[in-house]
């Protein structure tokens, strides 16, 4: 059933659906999975992925739906919301179906964005759980994170203090010499606290550690979380923990994990995040939760392990990409799918009226601010310049060779006019093209959408990738600039330039992909330029080096893995029942 989406929260919503949630008993039995395939924690559960995948390896695949977004305002577009809503459209058509999303990172929940499970009907339950740590991944990858920053540390500390006679007799140690101007990994904290992006750690005497400058990022830009949405299996998983870059020696070379003999330990503690979390849709189609890695450094997606068993479990499996297509997209085609060996059959495009109002030259929208009256009356003239980034898009997605549906994820401002507007320019570029209330109707409003789905999974796609992986660092940039940005091409400062053409001359990161790091707030890496700019050039200052992920990601305009925490954030809201224990207010 639909609840009335206008006059509940979120979390109340949630808090009704979950009467009715599904035990991890009767989740075995609907989905067919034998008694060890599941590990109940509490009313959650885990699915054994080995487990899973060793038994339904020959069981052909299903559909594999991919969910982005054209350029969003600050607000977003609702993404989670559009998969969700596709899940429950296709539940009402009958379909078996189920989906993977990412674990949202506490940092957005306590600030202005909030959980990110979807909205209204269009929702992940249980809520609370989802937005709270859910079964402890989080955790895992930051312990792990932090303790390679303690074994790195305390290695510079005893190394300045013994020789190496002492250090080798006393610590059965080698000495590393590493360069303490030149250590690339920080601490992680699943917040956004701003004050702890630049820190001096090691104050005091010299048993209180290595003096020097470091940092503090968010829990889901570690590259540990970077790993966990790409691997295939525990195997894979342990040596890309053992092959992070730490840091540089004196003379320059690259010290790892491996090299602080920590890698296992790391490994130790992330072994259980490789199952992913079974949860489920407010009209209770399953819906695994599974890694929540950054979009803009790394790949934007739920991982690879909760896409292989939901395309053996059901006929029909959604995922979404983070940030726009010009980015989560075009990670999904040339990252995700390349290291998967998955192809597509369908990306959902969703699209907003305010958005393209935005890119027609509507005022700016701030996050926190009500909306400017030009987005919630009809302005079929904003709507009809704007919709020029919705149709770059959809080309950007038809050069994969992956059928396009355009989901105009409607709110109750949005006059028939401009959707006609927007489903005759989407129609024109060559996509399919569906109204959706999923927000405030669930599965019964997103009818439209789940028929446009079912149709364009049934034509045959012709998936391919933008450039073969021998493609050399600076060209597969290149093409990506021009091919999906839409920009006359790319310019390199000296230092970035340099370091490019070092990494092409060396044979080791011939297979590492290319992960850009660029604004999502425009085609451009300039976020304030809104629409289809030509005529532009874009500017790559850096390439940063992941190599336990084997991620070499070039960048255009500066990243900060800290977010900061805003004057009017979300834990403000949120309490909990002292006599019941649930927690109101989020979102």
């Amino acid at each position: 059933m639909a609840y009335n989406a206008v006059e509940m929260k979120d979390w109340q919503i949630s808090e009704a659906a979950e009467a009715h949630m599904k035990t991890p008993e009767q989740w075995r039995d609907e989905l067919g999975l034998q008694k060890d395939e599941i590990l109940p924690m509490g009313r959650l559960a885990k699915l054994d992925f080995l487990k899973i995948i060793n038994r339904l390896q020959n069981r052909p695949d299903g559909k594999y739906i991919e969910v982005t977004a054209i350029t969003p305002t600050p607000l977003g577009e609702g993404k989670s919301t559009t998969s969700v809503g596709l899940m429950e459209g296709l539940g009402k058509r009958g379909k078996n179906v189920g989906g993977a999303l990412r674990q949202p990172s506490g940092g957005p929940t306590m600030n202005v964005k909030g959980t990110a499970a979807g909205g209204g009907n269009a929702l992940i339950i249980p809520m609370t759980e989802f937005s709270l740590g859910l079964t402890g991944d989080i955790n895992d990858i930051m312990n792990a994170h932090n303790l390679a920053m303690v074994a790195l540390t305390a290695r510079m500390q005893h190394e300045r203090n013994y020789n190496d006679e002492q250090l080798a007799r006393l610590t059965k140690m080698r000495r590393l010499d590493l360069d303490p101007t030149r250590i690339e990994m920080g601490w992680i904290i699943d917040f956004c606290a701003q004050s702890l992006r630049n820190i001096i750690i090691g104050m005091g005497g010299r048993t209180d550690g290595y003096t020097m400058q470091s940092k503090f990022g968010i829990a889901v830009g570690s590259e540990c979380m970077a790993i966990l949405s790409i691997i295939r299996d525990l195997a894979d998983l342990k040596t890309r923990l053992n092959n992070i870059t730490v840091g540089f020696d004196k003379s320059g070379k690259p010290v790892t994990t491996g090299d602080l003999e920590v890698g296992n330990a790391m490994t130790a503690f992330m072994r259980n995040t490789i199952n992913p979390t079974l949860l489920s849709t407010a009209e209770h189609q399953p819906c695994m939760i599974h890694a929540g890695p950054f979009a803009n450094i790394a790949v934007g997606q739920s991982s690879i392990i909760a896409d292989r068993i939901g395309l053996k479990m059901f006929d029909y499996h959604v995922t979404e990409s983070g940030f726009a297509a010009d980015i989560g997209f075009e990670k999904f085609w040339n990252v995700k799918c390349r290291n998967s060996g998955l192809k597509p059959h369908v990306s959902v495009l969703t699209t907003t009226i305010r958005a393209l109002k935005m890119h027609g030259g509507g005022p700016k929208v701030v996050a926190g601010i009500a909306l400017p009256e030009a987005y919630v009356k009809e302005n079929l003239a904003l709507v009809e310049k704007g919709v020029e980034n919705m149709v770059h898009h959809i080309k950007t997605i038809r050069k994969s060779g992956i059928n396009p549906v355009v989901c105009i994820n409607c709110f109750h401002t949005d006059t028939d006019a401009e959707v006609a507007i927007v489903r005759k320019a989407a129609e024109a570029a060559g996509a399919r093209c569906a109204k959706s209330t999923h927000w405030a109707d669930g599965g019964d409003g997103a009818l439209e959408l789940a028929d446009a789905v079912i149709e364009a999974c049934d034509e045959k796609s012709d998936f391919k990738f933008l450039y073969p992986l021998e493609t050399k660092l600076r060209d597969r940039v290149s093409l990506i600039a021009k091919e999906v940005y839409g920009a006359d091409g790319v310019s390199w400062s000296p230092e970035a330039e340099a370091k490019a053409k070092m990494l092409e001359n060396d044979p080791k990161y011939a297979d590492f992909s290319t992960m850009m790091v660029k604004t999502h707030l425009s085609l451009t890496h300039d976020p304030t330029v809104k629409g289809v700019p030509k005529g532009w050039t874009l500017p790559i200052r850096d390439v940063l080096i992941y190599s336990g992920a084997k991620f070499l990601c070039p960048c255009a305009g500066t990243i900060s893995l800290m977010p900061g925490t805003s004057s009017n954030p979300a834990f403000r809201r949120i309490d909990v029942d002292t006599e019941t224990g649930k927690v109101s207010g989020l979102f």
